[in-house]
């Protein structure tokens, strides 16, 4: 058997950062993990340093099964982390040596074995259909069970807020026939999702206070409490937390564990991960989500790529001076950064900011800075929007101090024709006309739509003129139809992402012409690279 408790953290065993995102967080909707993708969120999760990796439910879910497996083999080597089972204590009329559910958490090979158990009466009367002294004793014979083949095992007392304010009775009948028979600790559990703040800390407190024994905490997000009440129930005396990567989970998400430790680190001075890994926060944050194959949210506390994002022009004044003014934290403890959005909100300041956070220096240039922000604000007024377009506000900045970028090309026409066949494909063709190392160069594509299609029809075009073309890709495409004022047409916004494999660049047009709007972002994209060779 390998170690049961976590390595590597200042704290060591005397507090639990817990993760269950390969369990719990793999109930959210829309989330399908391969075994390949366990092992790689299990790797990411360690490097953190977290305490605990719950891996799954074996014996009950093919995947997890194999994943201990794996784990088993060698796949999987932890440096911080203890790896745990998940599963559910022995059916009733049986033993736990007899369960193969049980047999199966042992078959896993983990050090270390939660077991869940229903600690609401209602749910062991009628859920489990077996008496309160029965549900103690399928706790106790399993834990006692586990034990005895040297595990350590935790006990998540499910509905344990509900049933306590039920029947604290029985809830804590659950709880000490799991102590009495050698579990570790006792995990109260909001599984409805619940609870509030006060509420849950009252209990907790009391629960402790009552038995003395060691409570860890688990707290769904259904009312958006689950990471505040995770904090008040350390606060209370919990020194165990469970938590999911980015909330993931079903319903409405779990506690998240990277509020949850950012918040345990950063204002509760709690070093629960290994020194300096708070600063991997971020990185953790963002690859987890795209092993689960869903957008990073740009306002997650911490960790967004909006937590410390500024746009009104006083916090950018502020934060010229001193940006603790207006952040919370330094960003690079949890390995954010701040960043200054330009909007028509923006002033001086914001602009100055921003510009330094591009490589445009505004400073000691009033005239250019005052000529700046005018434009910005009429250009949002027109319905551009610069906020997440840094790549063509680059542009704009620099014209303001170096006059208009060098052109890779000159454009003489475009034009773009559908053709609707009579079997029903539709398909674009464009043309370009452009004028590009001192040659007139006409170009003709088709493609899927009629941006696709200008598209191709200008990469080839420039291609052969501009080496570093091929390298270039339309990495995403979003577009929004801006209602018009009184008196005035709709436009379209167009923000096009670029990539060379190396960087990322988002551009942005604005045209009452859905096709021209994207002909000014690509154009943008193209100078912006062009710039950079």
């Amino acid at each position: 058997m390998t170690r049961t408790e976590p390595a590597g953290t200042p704290l060591g065993d005397d507090f639990h950062l817990y993760d269950t995102t390969l369990r719990d967080g793999a109930q959210r909707e829309g989330i399908s993990y391969s075994v390949a993708d366990k092992l790689a969120v299990a790797r990411l999760l360690d490097e953190l340093g977290v305490g605990f990796i719950e891996g799954g439910w074996p014996g009950a879910l093919p995947k997890d099964t194999e994943f201990f497996a794996k784990a088993a083999a060698g796949e999987l080597i932890l440096k911080h982390a203890v790896l745990v089972a998940f599963g559910s204590t022995r059916k009733a009329g049986t033993t736990a040596a007899q369960d193969g559910q049980v047999r199966a958490l042992l078959d896993a090979q983990a050090p270390v074995v939660t077991l869940v158990a229903k600690s609401d009466r209602r749910h062991i009367e009628r859920a489990l259909r077996v008496d309160v002294p029965e549900a103690c004793a399928m706790v106790a014979d399993t834990v006692s069970f586990l034990v005895g083949e040297g595990r350590r095992v935790f006990l998540d007392a499910e509905h344990f807020f509900d049933g306590y304010a039920y029947d604290s009775d029985t809830s804590l009948r659950v709880l000490d026939a799991a102590m009495t028979a050698g579990a570790d600790l006792v995990v109260l559990c909001d599984t409805n999702g619940g609870q509030l703040p006060l509420g849950l800390a009252e209990t907790v407190r009391t629960v402790s206070e009552r038995t003395g024994f060691r409570l860890g905490i688990h707290c769904q997000d259904d009312t958006s409490c689950a990471v505040a009440n995770s904090i008040a129930a350390v606060q209370a005396g919990a020194t165990h937390v469970q938590c999911t990567a980015n909330g993931y989970g079903e319903r409405a998400g779990n506690a998240d564990l990277f509020a949850v430790a950012g918040n345990l680190v950063t204002k509760l001075d709690m070093p629960v991960l290994p020194a300096g890994n708070a600063a991997e926060l971020t990185r953790v944050s963002h690859a987890l989500a795209e092993i689960a194959n869903i957008a990073p949210d740009a306002h997650h506390a911490y960790v967004g790529g909006s937590a410390f994002a500024h746009k009104a022009g006083l916090h950018a004044s502020a934060i010229k001076v001193d940006p603790l003014l207006y952040n919370h934290i330094d960003p690079a403890l949890v390995g954010n950064d701040m960043r200054v959005l330009v909007t028509e909100m923006a002033g001086r300041a914001s602009l100055e900011l921003k510009g330094r956070e591009l490589g445009v220096d505004l400073a000691g240039r009033p005239e250019a800075l005052t000529s700046a922000v005018n434009k910005v604000k009429r250009l949002e007024a027109g319905g551009w929007s610069f906020e997440a377009a840094d790549a063509s506000l680059e542009l704009l900045l620099r014209q303001e101090i170096e006059g208009p970028a060098e052109q890779p090309f000159t454009l003489e026409s475009y034009r773009v024709v559908l053709d609707h066949h009579a079997g029903g494909e539709v398909v674009s063709e464009a043309t370009v006309k452009v004028h590009v190392g001192g040659e007139r160069v006409i170009a003709t594509a088709e493609g899927n739509g009629p941006v696709h299609a200008l598209d191709a029809a200008l990469r080839k075009a420039l291609t052969p003129h501009l080496s570093w073309l091929d390298r270039v890709e339309l990495a995403d495409y979003k577009v929004r139809i801006l209602a018009g004022h009184p008196g005035t047409d709709a436009v379209t916004r167009v923000l096009i992402e670029s990539s060379d494999g190396e960087r990322e660049w988002t551009t942005v047009g604005v045209h009452g012409n859905i096709v021209e709007a994207s002909w000014l972002a690509l154009c943008d994209a193209l100078v912006h690279k062009s710039l950079r060779i």
